[in-house]
């Protein structure tokens, strides 16, 4: 469609007539991407409070529609880079957002940690040098003044903002330490999300390939596989192995948005629909691909 044309649509969205908007909304979204700039253009020329809600509820459509896709791709393509999918949960909220500005943060605190490293070290060495640098250097650590903030499930405020839930918080750890070759995964406990130190790099981890556990909220603390089940007694839940062995990429997204949606529902949020969607879609996948 030429540009004319888009134009021609963008200037009927004052239509106080609902048949006529549909038809023009309609229209406009099926462009998809391409309508976002002339949308973004009209909506600063415009005086029309009706006109302004209504570009930006179309916007927001197309980028949603767009962050659904991306977020099934990434699913259906294996999950691999958990980096990905935390972007792709951060463009929502921040669509315009520098996905280059993120990885060379990621990059920069590898760095900091590898000029340091020496692989002699043993699996605790590298983790007390990792703290180190992740903590003390960096500057990382727990957003206890405002543990619920969504902020803190975004990962370009947290790499800007250096504070974090223990999701968050792991995800990065776990994602610089990967690139120095240190297989630290993800830990799906209830209530409180941890990270395990282990000896190799398969998917169908055993109980004895966990060395041990890593606390990010908590400046890294070294945690035994003894303290995670007394947490879990605590809870009063049983020592299922989903709760102390590393968990999939998906089971982290899924685990970042539970958090997002938890807050926008209690806050009345109409993002609360949108996180929903997006847990929907990784739900529908795992039911396919476990066949159920």
């Amino acid at each position: 469609m030429r540009e004319e044309e888009i134009d021609s649509l963008i200037r009927l969205l004052d239509d106080p007539d609902n048949i006529v908007f549909n038809h023009v909304e309609a229209k406009l979204l099926s462009l998809g991407e391409s309508a976002i700039e002339p949308l973004e253009t009209a909506w600063e020329q415009s005086f029309d409070p009706l006109q302004q809600q209504r570009i930006e509820d179309i916007v927001h459509k197309i980028q949603f529609s767009q962050i659904l896709s991306s977020l099934e791709l990434w699913a259906i393509s294996g999950s691999f880079d958990l980096l990905e999918g935390l972007i792709i949960v951060h463009k929502y909220q921040y669509p315009d957002g520098d996905e280059q500005k993120i990885i060379n943060q990621i990059e920069d605190i590898k760095r900091e940690v590898w000029l340091q490293m020496h692989y002699s070290m043993t699996p605790v060495e590298k983790i007390r040098l990792f703290n180190n640098v992740f903590y003390n250097i960096e500057g990382f650590s727990g957003n206890i003044r405002n543990y619920n903030d969504p902020q803190n499930s975004y990962i370009g405020q947290v790499l800007d903002t250096r504070k974090g839930n223990p999701v968050l918080l792991s995800c990065i750890y776990s994602i610089v330490a990967q690139k120095l070759d240190m297989p630290v995964y993800g830990v799906n406990l209830p209530k409180h999300f941890i990270l395990a130190y282990t000896d190799n790099y398969q998917t169908n981890y055993e109980e004895n390939e966990v060395l041990f556990y890593i606390n990010a909220f908590n400046k890294g603390q070294v945690l035994g596989k003894h303290d995670v089940l007394s947490f879990l007694q605590q809870l009063k839940l049983p020592g299922k192995k989903e709760f102390y062995l590393p968990c999939s990429n998906i089971s982290i997204i899924e685990r970042v948005l539970a958090n997002l949606l938890a807050y926008y529902k209690e806050n009345s949020s109409p993002k609360a629909r949108d996180i929903q969607r997006m847990r929907e879609t990784l739900a529908s996948i795992q039911i396919d691909r476990n066949g159920l």
